[in-house]
């Protein structure tokens, strides 16, 4: 089946929602696709903490705006983009205000006063972070999509991108080869029927999230395989900083509940890091303590565990909360998962380990959200606006995704209303000549064990070579066996019937190797990149 769009958004978390959303606002016809069976399942639902967001009944300050500046540059170690990051610091708290509590409905918390309750999260230098209780995430997913419903935004679930559609790659016309690579917009896996679409599109949005699912232990659902990044790669599009995967240094270590974040926020509140016999140990590492940035607790940790031959750490809120609402409420959802596993974080420490949780790098976008191909946008954790740097600020990344997201949305609606760019300026010929999805002949079908097995190695090579502390030999030895098992699963996927495991599977070992060859070319140890050598 071939469709025409104005624009394609593959994902439907904040930044993916808020393109569409904005592209709907300004008269566009977009079509949204997540290859997950649930709208809902996206990194954005998971978030806990909380959002940066202008101060409640004001604009914010030209003070305030150089603060919070001054703290994404530090945490990010000098290696952000500073036109991204006072893009970010000057636009982004307000319209957080506007286009989610106002136009979104979002209910944040508020204190005993009646005001918005504002918190504070590592290394942030005044409590400038609204949330609701510890359901931010799933608070503002919700409210995206009542909002893109409501505009009659058509979106479907269960549609994996497979590729982008490129005049010179796909085109059955020799001459398209001596063009400009152009996005004419991608072919997509309808998972029910094994179907493959042609959807054409003026522009094409990628918005499908991280990576962490090609590390052993990670705190993102089960979805975030890297496929924006391998998909834009394959295309041509540049990728930059990919060496930089943050660890959350507090993910809850427990035998039944997996990919469960223990929010920062905890330690905002007043959570102490101990060990196992109560000691806490981030004096040692940091004058910030607990408050330090990411990178540095989970160092801290990943060294207190090494030394004592332990397997996790323990943090303390119940003997050091300072917040006004009772732990149950303010930290409900944490509350109510500890508590099913028979822990009670009101009484008792919690124990934690770090682990892989937001990739800083990504498709090279600029402020606008373009990439290097023309008429292809990369917003949220997919992307790499040099927001980040070498290293994420809390609660930066939903507020990246926001403003980035509605930003490509408004490039592509002035880019159309110029009548520069768009797909009605390329000849009938030129798209007719762009193929459906041709599928292998007698294409196999494979047991999902050899799929589950190809993860696993990929998850042990990099938790082992490519996590949180990286050496020389440890990274060449993981990119030569990634190479090994890249070329055979790339022949296994140019053989199998197509469904979404296989191309999860083709997309999370080509991450990985861009990953771990970014992390080999960076000898310096800086942010979440940390090589011991």
């Amino acid at each position: 089946m071939r469709e025409r769009f104005d624009a394609i958004v593959a994902g439907t978390g904040i930044a993916g929602l808020s393109a569409a959303i904005r592209a709907a606002e300004l008269g566009l016809r977009a079509l949204v696709i997540t290859k997950a069976d649930a709208v809902e399942e996206t990194n954005t639902n998971y978030a806990q903490g909380g959002i940066i967001a202008g101060k409640e009944g004001r604009r914010g300050t030209p003070e305030e705006a150089a603060l919070l500046a001054a703290d994404v540059l530090e945490a990010g170690c000098g290696w952000n983009d500073p036109e991204a990051v006072r893009l970010l610091a000057s636009e982004g708290p307000d319209l957080a205000v506007e286009f989610l509590a106002r136009r979104a409905g979002i209910a944040f918390s508020r204190n005993s006063s009646g005001k918005w309750d504002y918190t504070e999260e590592a290394a942030h230098s005044e409590r400038r972070i609204l949330h609701f209780e510890d359901h931010t995430g799933d608070s503002i997913q919700a409210g995206l999509v009542a909002r893109a419903r409501s505009l009659g935004i058509e979106i479907r679930s269960g549609w994996t991108a497979t590729d982008l559609i490129t005049n010179d790659h796909h085109s059955d016309d020799p001459t398209e080869r001596y063009r400009t690579r152009e996005t004419f917009g991608l072919y997509a896996l309808e998972n029910a029927t094994g179907e493959v679409h042609t959807l054409l599109a003026d522009s094409v949005i990628l918005a499908t999230g991280g990576l962490g699912n090609i590390f052993q232990f990670t705190t993102n659902p089960p979805s975030a395989t890297g496929d924006g990044v391998s998909i834009a790669a394959r295309a041509g599009a540049e990728i930059i900083n990919a060496e930089f995967v943050q660890f959350h240094p507090t993910a809850l270590f427990h035998k039944d509940i997996k990919r469960f974040l223990i929010s920062e926020s905890l330690r905002g509140e007043g959570a102490k890091l101990i060990d196992r016999e109560g000691r806490p140990f981030m004096r040692r590492y940091s004058p910030r303590e607990e408050l330090a940035p990411r990178d540095v607790v989970s160092r801290a940790i990943y060294e207190e565990m090494s030394a004592q031959g332990i397997e996790y750490v323990y943090l303390d809120l119940a003997s050091h909360y300072r917040g006004e609402q009772p732990i149950e409420r303010r930290f409900s959802r944490i509350w109510e998962t500890c508590r099913s596993g028979g822990i009670d974080i009101a009484k008792e420490p919690i124990p934690v380990v770090p682990a892989a949780h937001y990739f800083c790098g990504g498709i090279k976008v600029d402020l606008a959200g373009r990439t290097n191909l023309r008429r292809l946008y990369a917003v949220g954790e997919a992307s790499c606006t040099g927001v980040h740097g070498a290293n994420r600020l809390a609660s930066t990344s939903m507020l990246e995704g926001l403003l980035w997201g509605i930003r490509a949305a408004e490039d592509i609606a002035a880019t159309l209303a110029g009548g520069t760019g768009a797909l009605d300026r390329v000849s009938a010929a030129r798209l007719d000549a762009i193929p459906d999805w041709k599928a292998p002949r007698a294409a196999e079908t494979f047991e999902r064990a050899l799929i589950w097995q190809d993860w696993k190695t990929i998850k042990m090579t990099m938790w082992n070579h490519a996590g949180i502390v990286r050496t020389r030999k440890g990274l060449e030895r993981a990119q030569a066996d990634l190479e090994y098992h890249a070329h055979r699963i790339t022949k296994f996927y140019r053989e199998a019937a197509l469904n979404r495991d296989i191309i999860e599977l083709r997309n999370g070992v080509e991450t990985a190797r861009i990953v771990v060859s970014a992390a080999i070319h960076n000898e310096r140890s800086v942010g979440c990149h940390f090589r011991k050598d």
